[in-house]
């Protein structure tokens, strides 16, 4: 098990006991400056600064616990972002009722993209509606058929 899954796994725990998730770990630099970059969201979806200080005093103990970081480096603990790419079907799932913007592989309805709010999301078919000019509409694809979806932020 390499470092990161090491990390990964412990923090989850901690993450979990108390009703929160994490989104995210990776490795960034920002000139010399090596750090451990932890997104995270609450079970309900939601993130507030906070939460994201609360967090990381106690990953912070965590990982000086397990003292397995030897160079030095920075802790950041942070959203996902209001934008955040849905990268499987359990996230797709849980973006049930909100905003969402989709891009086609292959042209749906003649739309190569889709924003609106996901309706819907059943066997890896996900129904949004969206508005064209002044009228609601439904669109629905194979999550297969998406380059890219994420959340949007509704303008």
């Amino acid at each position: 098990m390499d470092q990161i899954a090491k990390i990964k796994e412990s923090i989850c725990q901690l993450l979990q006991s108390h009703d929160v998730n994490l989104y995210d770990l990776t490795w960034t630099h920002e000139g010399k400056h090596k750090i451990l970059q932890v997104a995270i969201e609450k079970t309900d979806g939601t993130v507030d600064i906070d939460l994201c200080a609360d967090m990381a005093e106690l990953i912070s103990a965590k990982l000086d616990e397990m003292d397995m970081i030897e160079s030095e480096y920075m802790l950041e603990v942070c959203s996902p972002g209001a934008e955040r790419k849905l990268r499987n079907e359990e996230e797709v799932k849980n973006a049930v009722g909100k905003y969402i913007y989709a891009k086609f592989k292959k042209p749906v309805s003649k739309l190569n993209e889709v924003k609106g709010t996901l309706i819907s999301f059943e066997e890896g078919e996900c129904c949004v509606e969206y508005m064209d000019k002044t009228f609601k509409r439904l669109a629905k694809f194979e999550l297969e058929n998406c380059s890219l979806i994420r959340l949007a932020v509704k303008i």
